[in-house]
């Protein structure tokens, strides 16, 4: 379960502690943010043991790049830290995920479908976060990565393609199959968002 965010004056006190590498300031912001980097990170690597190594892979950058962490120029401290550590997150399981799944996006260019932009509201539209990211987890390795990717973390295909090394109409197709996928397992399992589906 996530903690509460702390308040600014704390959040300050404890970044400037983890600035100077004092080890219980970095235990502290570790320990208030460890549950929310790892669901960032089992939303690309369905692995738990390989997520907890990314964690931590991804912690020690959060250490190393803090003192780039300008903490006067936000307003909202907490906010901005949380997505600031949810980039670095995305980037360090983006990476493992690259290196342990080169296989995965080697595809024909035959057997890539041409990309069809999905029209008006889908049964997706209507799930919760939590049912989203259940739902997601059950897609296939290449699918799942696309579709946090461009739909969750907000990437371009342009930039998605680039970082898993595939071209944008292979991204497109794969986020297009993925919802396409998520449709048919909200369908099977009769959820509501399906049922509340017209179109």
């Amino acid at each position: 379960m996530a903690r509460p965010d702390l308040d600014s004056a704390l959040l300050l006190n404890l970044l400037a502690g983890c600035q100077r590498q004092e080890r219980g300031c970095q235990r502290h912001l570790y320990l208030q943010y460890y549950s929310y980097a790892l669901s960032v990170c089992l939303r690309y690597l369905h692995d738990r043991d390989v997520a907890l190594e990314t964690v931590n892979d991804g912690f020690m950058k959060v250490f190393q790049e803090l003192p780039r962490f300008d903490t006067s120029r936000y307003s909202d401290l907490a906010g901005s830290l949380r997505g600031w550590i949810r980039r670095i997150m995305v980037r360090t399981a983006i990476d493992q995920f690259r290196a342990s799944s080169r296989h995965v996006f080697q595809t024909d260019l035959d057997a890539v479908a041409p990309f069809h932009a999905d029209g008006g509201q889908s049964p997706l539209d209507t799930l919760s976060f939590e049912e989203l990211l259940q739902v997601i987890g059950q897609l296939t390795p290449a699918y799942r990565a696309v579709f946090n990717m461009f739909v969750i973390d907000g990437y371009s295909h342009e930039e998605i393609a680039e970082q898993l090394g595939i071209s944008v109409g292979a991204s497109k197709s794969n986020l297009s199959k993925a919802r396409a996928h998520l449709r048919a397992l909200l369908k099977k399992s009769n959820h509501h968002a399906y049922a509340t589906y017209v179109g």
